[in-house]
């Protein structure tokens, strides 16, 4: 009966220790979506202002899809999105 108990514990010390990594692991995917997040708004705002005073009448809302969308996919969404709003000046 014991040695039925250890390895139980066994079982169970491994779970947890997985357990920990993979909530690890998923917490550091959220800080940097958030990361992120925050950096493209600070880069929306900041070429919403470069292209208002070079004359050019684009600007990209602080929504939450175009939020999303540069967490997920970082600069490349950032240029996605305003690849889309000079697509449809032409």
């Amino acid at each position: 009966m014991k040695q039925e108990n250890g390895f139980l514990m066994i079982i169970g010390i491994c779970a947890v220790v997985l357990l920990i990594g993979v909530l690890k692991q998923k917490a550091a995917i959220v800080l940097n979506l958030i990361v992120r997040i925050i950096v493209g708004c600070v880069a929306i705002i900041l070429f919403n202002d470069f292209l208002q005073k070079q004359g050019i009448l684009v600007a990209a809302g602080l929504n939450p899809f175009n939020l999303l969308t540069i967490g997920t996919l970082g600069t490349s969404g950032f240029a996605l999105i305003y690849g889309i709003l000079f697509y449809s000046l032409l």
